[in-house]
């Protein structure tokens, strides 16, 4: 593995408000996104993502409050590039995002099933995009499964339109560090626009896999609060970024607020974290030998001041 410039400011783009819905049983109110909102803008988080391409003008309607609360945070979202729709939406979402990102699934077992009609949809929808807004990205679930000749060509033809960010989605959660950043390291070589990568966290390597992409190169990540997301969820806004500082990069966010997120979100979400969860978790500093308070730099990851947290014995 290549050194990587650990000086090299890392975008985060949290995404609780979109993926956290896809979890069973959660739903937000306007209430509660915006108290989410405020607490990640509190916490320096750069880009929030809230907008889903199933429910693109639903969900502009909490953009347009959220507006009105002078937030310094940018607003983004995801827009189907072959849905027959997206022209309204792509109109509606430049009045009030921020930024919006165009998405085509890469694999042909998802439609459109031929690579023509991909690579001419989302190039269409692209250029009428960029006639409203001149941020727009393309994203690309699938990304792992499929060919990546296809991928290059497709993210190629994208960032020749105008696409200024390329998002790379392990939609499944099947991959690994390795691939992953194989993977975005030929991306890197050959395309000049920003580079984000999606992780879930189906095989427990959200975090491992979100990591490898910024070493091979990625600009950006998306996270989500406690992992909050699709299924086993996705890469935690927590570890990504606790673990990027510890390596020196610079993500803008907060560290010290990463806690009160955290159970900002459990409560409003209802969805319990364990007490062994890294970073956050109820047990992350509790030891039960004496012994490792003599030294406790050789027993624990970080120092819990960083967090805003203490170390306990425990006597049980």
């Amino acid at each position: 593995m290549e050194m990587v410039d650990s000086s090299k400011e890392i975008i985060i783009k949290d995404s609780t408000l979109r993926e956290g819905l896809d979890v069973p049983n959660v739903s937000f109110s306007p209430e509660q996104k915006l108290k989410i909102a405020k607490l990640l803008d509190k916490a320096n988080v750069p880009e929030i993502e809230v907008v889903a391409p199933s429910r693109v003008l639903e969900d502009l309607e909490f953009v347009k409050s959220l507006r009105e609360e002078g937030l310094k945070l940018r607003t983004s979202g995801l827009i189907y590039s072959y849905d027959p729709g997206c022209r309204e939406e792509i109109e509606e979402a430049s009045r009030y995002l921020n930024r919006f990102d165009l998405l085509m699934p890469v694999s042909f077992r998802r439609k459109p099933h031929d690579r023509d009609a991909k690579m001419k949809l989302l190039l269409d929808s692209l250029a009428y995009s960029l006639n409203y807004n001149s941020e727009v990205g393309a994203g690309f679930p699938h990304s792992m499964q499929t060919e990546f000749e296809f991928l290059l060509e497709i993210s190629k033809e994208a960032a020749n339109v105008g696409a200024n960010r390329i998002t790379i989605y392990d939609t499944n959660g099947g991959s690994d560090p390795f691939t992953v950043y194989e993977l975005i390291k030929q991306l890197k070589k050959v395309l000049e626009v920003s580079i984000f990568f999606h992780g879930h966290n189906d095989l427990g390597l959200a975090t491992a896999n979100s990591l490898a992409a910024v070493f091979a190169g990625a600009d950006g990540l998306d996270v989500t609060v406690n992992g909050l997301g699709d299924r086993a969820g996705n890469a935690s806004l927590e570890q990504v970024v606790l673990s990027l500082h510890l390596k020196g990069f610079n993500t803008r966010v907060e560290i010290g607020d990463l806690r009160l997120l955290s159970r900002s979100v459990e409560e409003e979400s209802g969805v319990s974290l364990s007490k062994l969860t890294p970073i956050v978790g109820e047990y992350i500093f509790s030891h039960k030998s004496p012994s490792h308070l003599e030294n406790p730099g050789l027993f624990e990851a970080f120092d819990p001041e960083i967090v805003n947290s203490y170390r306990k014995l425990s006597k049980s």
